[in-house]
């Protein structure tokens, strides 16, 4: 648990305390802990979260904290490791290469003809998991996955992907995507100026008290009796950690009595330095552009421009100030009141003997400078604000009562990105191409599925530049998907055509002008390039997504058995559609396309499309999981010769 020392000015009785085994202070706090009566005791065990599989507190989430994750990704035998991206992969979960077998976890090895990866310790598919060491074999000649490895190298097939994956990756930290990126900081790795200003500002006897401190308490009490309310909560930085993570923000006795319990509670469990490294990456610093920044990590990015570790100690202690009342202290908005309070937090750190006079007076003496640097959420917004719909839908109470999940979904980083790239890439195509449309609202959605489950696996919504846009094009918009409706129409003919005997791939179709008469008068439809080929075999028709033979076929089947096809596949049709339907004149959102394209890839059985794989509580039990089903549209031949 010890943390680097930066300066020669802090007490060496201090640094010792700092960096002292914590087998002492936990068994002094668990004798005191073990004092309360056996109703607290069993308050604790249902407060506060397992620790058994060597998860760190930061990575443990308080009963009000939400996190949404994408799916494990499974490494599937015959696959080829470079189409899979495991490198790009495991680069995204932080993974360090290196140069032989890893022997600790967030390492992995790539040779030839085995990678090796040592999988941190995660939760994932409704379980606990250790970190784990495995070997993925390959084919040298390919690079096909073969099968695994274990420790001690023994060699065994791949069971369908649950053997070989990796963990699932955090998405975002809110149901409604209104929180920025967090940086993630290592208490080690922060100069200590930074967080003895914190420290300072907030909790001076943080390596003294066991969770509660008494002096501060007493402090606190003789204020409130003075205000006649409770108005000062004498909190530690243990008690501030459990109250955002578990309890209500309401200042009552019972609230106070019970954060105080599970402070003690924390501090049996974890050492000081895991408790302040969790703090420090979560505290609230205020609402940028409609973002929540929480951490030290970002604050220092959004507000100074600069990682965490390179904050100087005015800057440092700006920040801590700031932790008072985030929203009112701002060094972009509020730099006069800030600089007020950044003042009293430098004098503390004085006092304190944490910081040399002549360095504190030269901070004094520099005004508040802030460097805005927008915060940014990374987070697909049109999927997590869908993830939030279906939430809230399965457990309303819940969410109105303000407490966390945690949410497995089912998409895949990896391809989000591609998908965003794409999209955006197109966009930026048409904007060059055509210049009126630079200035128009240009936008665009893109929808993947796992043909074999119905999984949503890529999501763009929208413009991935316009990061701030709620509006969902990928199931809101509805358009006309046009000639994307046609293996349909042939699928019909193929399975029942109506009442007739079903076609065949080598049926040959009339591509010869056609007039249908409408109620509203004559409908003549025409191919896109003008032209009549004559009769052409059925394959070719649709093969050239021809228009005239499109509705010969509907029309020889009958219009209204196609519609029948249509809406089994999940197509929404108006009542007494005209024929016009089966060249795709009907209206139709990306999702709702993408699901009845499932339809060719079972064969014959649309999917039911869902993005939630499972929802538990943040303690891991399992309120929810997705549901799978299927229905018929067509036989299997027939989806599979369209």
């Amino acid at each position: 648990m010890a943390l680097r020392s930066g300066t020669d000015r802090v007490p060496p009785e201090d640094c010792r305390r700092l960096s002292e085994n914590s087998l002492t202070l936990r068994s002094v706090t668990q004798r005191a802990v073990h004092r309360w009566s056996n109703a607290i005791v069993g308050l604790l065990a249902a407060g506060i979260a397992s620790t058994a599989t060597g998860a760190s507190l930061e990575n443990e989430l308080g009963r009000n904290e939400t996190r949404i994750y994408s799916e494990p990704f499974a490494i599937e035998a015959g696959a080829v490791a470079r189409d899979l991206a495991l490198v790009e992969r495991l680069e995204r979960l932080g993974y360090r290469r290196v140069h032989e077998r890893p022997d600790q976890a967030g390492e992995f090895f790539y040779g030839n003809e085995v990678i090796w990866i040592y999988r941190r310790a995660t939760h994932a598919r409704g379980e606990d998991r250790a970190a784990a060491l495995f070997g993925v074999d390959l084919d040298a000649a390919t690079g096909k996955v073969l099968g695994l490895r274990d420790g001690e190298g023994a060699t065994r097939p791949i069971r369908g992907g649950a053997d070989a994956w990796l963990e699932p990756e955090l998405l975002a930290e809110s149901l409604r995507g209104e929180r920025a990126d967090r940086v993630r900081v290592a208490v080690e790795d922060l100069p200590e100026r930074v967080w003895r200003a914190v420290l300072a500002a907030e909790d001076a006897r943080f390596f003294e008290h066991l969770g509660v401190d008494p002096i501060g308490v007493a402090r606190a009490t003789v204020h409130n009796i003075r205000k006649g309310a409770l108005s000062e909560g004498g909190s530690t930085i243990t008690q501030q950690l459990i109250k955002n993570r578990d309890l209500t923000p309401k200042r009552t006795l019972g609230r106070k009595a019970n954060e105080a319990v599970r402070a003690l509670a924390l501090e049996t469990e974890y050492s000081k330095n895991e408790i302040l490294e969790s703090y420090l990456n979560t505290v609230y610093f205020g609402n940028v552009r409609g973002l929540a920044v929480h951490g030290i990590g970002a604050a220092a990015r959004v507000y100074f421009s600069k990682p965490a570790s390179s904050l100087t100690l005015e800057e440092a202690a700006a920040l801590a100030a700031m932790i008072q009342a985030p929203n009112r202290l701002s060094p972009v908005e509020h730099a006069a009141a800030l600089r007020e309070r950044r003042d009293w937090v430098l004098s503390r750190l004085e006092d304190l003997e944490w910081a040399e006079r002549r360095d504190v007076e030269r901070a004094k003496s520099q005004p508040v400078r802030g460097k805005l640097t927008p915060p940014r959420s990374s987070a697909p917004r049109q999927f997590v604000s869908w993830i939030a719909e279906l939430v809230e839908d399965e457990k309303p109470s819940r969410v109105e009562e303000g407490r966390g999940f945690r949410v497995e979904t089912t998409l895949d980083p990896w391809l989000q990105d591609l998908a965003e790239r794409a999209v955006a890439d197109q966009l930026d195509a048409l904007r060059g191409q055509y210049p009126k449309l630079r200035q128009a609202g240009l936008s665009a959605a893109l929808v993947a599925l796992d043909a074999r489950t119905g999984a949503v696996i890529a999501y763009v919504g929208g413009d991935p530049e316009e990061r701030a846009a709620e509006y969902d094009h990928a199931r809101s918009a509805r358009r006309q998907p046009g000639s994307i409706v046609k293996p349909f129409v042939v699928l019909q003919a193929l399975d029942e055509c109506g009442r007739r005997e079903p076609l065949t791939a080598s049926s040959r179709i009339a591509d010869q002008p056609l007039v249908i008469d409408l109620p509203s008068g004559d409908w003549s439809p025409q191919n896109f390039d003008g032209r009549f080929l004559g009769p052409i075999l059925l394959r070719e028709a649709l093969a050239e997504s021809r228009n005239v033979p499109a509705v010969r076929i509907a029309q020889w089947c009958g219009f209204d058995a196609t519609a029948e096809t249509f809406e089994r596949a999940g197509f929404a049709l108006p009542k007494d559609a005209p024929p016009s339907f089966v060249l795709g004149a009907i209206e139709s959102t990306p999702l709702a396309v993408a699901r009845a394209y499932t339809t060719f890839a079972t064969p014959g059985r649309v999917l039911d499309t869902y993005a939630v794989a499972r929802l538990e509580t943040p303690g891991g039990r399992g309120l929810a999981r997705s549901s799978r089903d299927a229905h018929r549209v067509a036989g299997e031949e027939a989806a599979y010769l369209v």
